[in-house]
Formats: C-alpha cells, sequence, structure tokens
C-alpha cells in the first residue's frame, strides 16, 4: 500500500501557490486590438467630401404680406399682434393665408424660455395649412457681422 501513495501524493510544486500573472492572453488580446483599429481608422477617416455651407447673416426682407407669429413662454400664440386662442383658429388663419399668390412667409418669433412643444405646434399647424416657408426670427448673437 505504500508504494500506491506514493504516486498520488502531491508533489512539492503543486503545493506552492502560483504567483506570477500569465500575461501572454493580455498580449494576445491587446495585438489583436491594435491591428484591429490599425484597419478601422483609416476606413472611418475617409468621408465623402461634402461642401457645408457657410454661415451667414442676412437681414430680414420685410414685406407687408409676411405672417409674424409669436409664441411666448407660456405658449401663447400672436398673429403679428393678435392673440390667437387655439391652435385650431391658427389653422384657419393659416389656410386663408396659403391659398394666396404668391404664398406669403411664416416667421416665427419665439421667447428662449418658450418649451419646444408651443413652437411645435405652430411648425406643425403651418404644415397641415400647406405653408411653404416657415422662418425662425432670432437676435444676433455676438460673433455675427
Amino acid at each position: 500500500m505504500s508504494s500506491y501513495q506514493g504516486m498520488y501524493a502531491p508533489s512539492e510544486t503543486e503545493d506552492k501557490a502560483m504567483s506570477e500573472i500569465n500575461t501572454t492572453p493580455l498580449v494576445d488580446v491587446m495585438l489583436v486590438l491594435l491591428i484591429v483599429f490599425m484597419i478601422t481608422i483609416p476606413v472611418i477617416t475617409h468621408t465623402i467630401p461634402v461642401e457645408l455651407p457657410k454661415v451667414r447673416n442676412e437681414a430680414t426682407k420685410t414685406a407687408p404680406e409676411n405672417i409674424n407669429i409669436s409664441v411666448n413662454k407660456d405658449g401663447q400664440i400672436f398673429w403679428n399682434q393678435s392673440l390667437i386662442p387655439d391652435t385650431a383658429a391658427l389653422l384657419e388663419r393659416l389656410k386663408g393665408a396659403a391659398v394666396l399668390k404668391p404664398q406669403p412667409e411664416v416667421h416665427v418669433r419665439a421667447d428662449q424660455a418658450t418649451r419646444y412643444e408651443f413652437v411645435g405646434r405652430v411648425i406643425l399647424t403651418a404644415q397641415r395649412a400647406g405653408i411653404q416657408k416657415v422662418g425662425f426670427i432670432t437676435e444676433p448673437g455676438a460673433n455675427s457681422r
């Protein structure tokens, strides 16, 4: 029996805890990532040549037929200076203006504290009425000419 016990007894090298970290898999993963990045970065940097529009600030051409719609921070809608009670009334007035020849432009002025929802309703109403040109009136910034 004693001869069989020696066969199954753990050796001294197995008793010691392994204190080294095996870095081979780490190096393999890093090399694979390096190769992937070297292949994909040139593909990402090549884009379709498109000439982007330049920033310009044109003065608004005020025409009497243009429609000025203002939206205050509470969501109230004003046609020029008169209050519009709701979007249904705005839709009816815009439908009447949409059939004019030439069709007037709609200029939307919104308070900077106005929620996007209120401005979106005005734009959607203008679209439903068939208005072709809708613009936003803003104040020029510090870097405008």
